[in-house]
């Protein structure tokens, strides 16, 4: 099993954080830090994108926006 890569937004923040897991994040287990997770991502470079320039970016709708901005950002 492989680790996946999210993005949570913090709960004491407001802000997102990238963090990885072997599991898929749940309330049970990612609820207490996260209000929300967005993932798993293809790409390590994309979940970093959606961290740094996610929040309330219009035109990061989907895992996969982020996917191909991340790549078109370089």
């Amino acid at each position: 099993m492989t680790r996946k890569h999210y993005v949570g937004l913090t709960r004491m923040s407001d802000r997102f954080q990238y963090f990885t897991s072997m599991e898929e994040p749940t309330f049970k287990n990612a609820g207490c830090r996260y209000a929300a997770v967005i993932g798993p991502f293809k790409t390590k470079r994309a979940a970093l994108w959606t961290e740094k320039y996610g929040h309330n970016n219009p035109h990061f709708q989907h895992v996969q926006d982020a996917e191909r901005l991340s790549r078109e950002a370089i």
